[in-house]
């Protein structure tokens, strides 16, 4: 049993190439439609449901590592004018001895090869990387760079900080999340479909502006939103947890939400949450949140704000699994504060004054015990819920019972049929 998933633009081609499938393999095929999350991301939860053994993934991808299933990538093949392509890359760097790392959407890679017998004779500093579908074995060896299903080794002396990137495709998340995470790196890009090449001319700096300002509102926050945006990406369940447990020491209150896609009308249900964190896939972790009633951040920023041992460094980090213990970006939380030995800080937004300490990890709880003691509900539902206590403050807390003072009547019957026109209606005619 074989799972396949296509994006919404492919799926009309999905019956003839499942009923191919099953006449050349003898497997049983299914056909996964909308996915829970981002197309690019492998649906495993879909194919959990009808026991699919595999799962092959049509068209662009994010190239997360998967959990369970065993996973085949079918990207498909876009025209690309390689010899337009090399043009481009010669009026964009001139100088033959330039290090330059060149990037691809995976739906070019089956031209880079081509590309790159075009180019290496006269560049002999120029790189192409490969791409690996899923975790590579083993440790990464010096002067290698392992990241979003990409694969090169870097030749210059200082590093990745001598190369430039030249990314081939069109304007879209891969090449935002490429250039936020190497930024110290100036980008070029040849679109295959207007055939141009160009040098990007986004604002990296002020993106980063735009993101550190939110690292500032998750500092204020004292209600977090986790929105699980991903239930296929391998270490979800553990940044889940990190995250959860960076908060409690926080001292700030958490919920764990799975709205599937996030929009603004499903998040503007949650008024208590003051600031959402996304656990997503790398290519899908950068929110656009600006017409959201709330802000969304990633997990790295929501790192950056409350764990006082991570400082910013330059580098931006959208893979969460870069935070995990184990990986070479982990910072280990560090030591309780106690509150009299706080230092003081003043928000850069509000003015107010903050903490921004960690305390201790709250200890297990205690068992129940069996004396009779009254007690005001509603006064201890606010006290332990956030969502209580900001619907206190509200003039309207939904519908009343009114206990006793409605009349009792009889059950009666209903109108039948639709809105638009029930059974009782008259029809007018025309």
């Amino acid at each position: 049993q074989v799972a396949l998933q296509f994006p919404d633009e492919l799926l009309a081609d999905a019956v003839e190439v499942a009923g191919r499938m099953e006449t050349a393999t003898g497997a049983e095929m299914y056909v996964l439609g909308d996915t829970t999350y981002g197309s690019c991301c492998v649906d495993e939860v879909a194919a959990e449901h009808v026991g699919a053994e595999a799962v092959l993934h049509y068209g662009p991808a994010c190239l997360s590592p998967c959990r369970k299933l065993p996973v085949l990538h079918i990207f498909g093949q876009q025209p690309l004018d390689v010899g337009r392509c090399a043009e481009a890359f010669q009026e964009l760097y001139p100088e033959q001895q330039s290090f330059v790392v060149v990037l691809s959407d995976v739906v070019y890679a089956h031209a880079m090869g081509e590309l790159e017998q075009q180019l290496c004779p006269e560049y002999p500093n120029v790189i192409f990387s490969k791409l690996v579908c899923g975790d590579a074995p083993g440790p990464a060896v010096p002067g290698e760079e392992r990241k979003f299903g990409r694969q090169f080794f870097m030749k210059a002396a200082g590093g990745l900080k001598d190369y430039a990137m030249f990314y081939v495709g069109a304007e879209g998340l891969s090449l935002t999340n490429f250039m936020l995470t190497w930024n110290c790196c100036p980008f070029s890009s040849f679109n295959p479909i207007t055939g141009r090449g160009r040098r990007e001319t986004l604002n990296v700096n002020r993106a980063l502006m735009r993101r550190l300002y939110l690292v500032e509102r998750a500092r204020d926050a004292s209600v977090v939103g986790i929105l699980v945006g991903t239930l296929g990406v391998a270490g979800y369940l553990t940044v889940l947890q990190h995250l959860r447990d960076l908060l409690s020491r926080a001292g700030k209150r958490s919920y764990t939400l799975a709205v599937g896609k996030p929009n603004p009308a499903k998040l503007a249900n949650f008024l208590e949450v003051d600031i959402f964190v996304l656990v997503a896939c790398a290519q899908n972790s950068l929110l656009d949140s600006s017409d959201f009633y709330r802000p969304v951040v990633t997990p790295y920023e929501l790192e950056l704000a409350c764990n006082p041992a991570r400082e910013w460094t330059g580098n931006y980090l959208t893979d969460f699994r870069d935070l995990l213990p184990g990986a070479c970006a982990h910072v280990e939380l560090p030591p309780a504060v106690p509150a009299a030995k706080a230092v003081p800080d003043v928000s850069l937004i509000t003015g107010k004054m903050r903490a921004t300490h960690l305390c201790d990890p709250p200890t297990s709880q205690l068992p129940p015990s069996t004396t009779l003691a009254c007690r005001d509900q509603t006064r201890a539902l606010a006290e332990s819920s956030p969502a209580a206590s900001f619907l206190e403050t509200r003039s309207w807390r939904g519908l009343e019972q009114q206990l006793g003072q409605t009349p009792v009547s009889k059950a009666v019957q209903g109108r039948r049929g639709i809105a638009i026109a029930y059974e009782d209606e008259g029809c007018e005619q025309p």
